[in-house]
């Protein structure tokens, strides 16, 4: 099963998130940017958990 590799942050809605780019994920792939992640002290709003940086995918 591959990482869902979402292309929007889910708190700003603006944020373009590229599979190169940076990105953080909680373990349920709930993804933000990385202004969005740092204003959140890097915990999911969603499910309280710890959001680390996404791995990147290179095309």
């Amino acid at each position: 099963m591959a990482l869902e590799m979402r292309t929007r942050c889910e708190k700003c809605g603006i944020a373009e998130l590229t599979a190169d780019g940076p990105a953080w994920i909680c373990s349920y792939e709930c993804s933000f940017c990385e202004n969005c992640s740092r204003t959140m002290d890097y915990n999911c709003p969603n499910c309280g958990g710890e959001l680390v940086a996404r791995p990147r995918r290179l095309k």
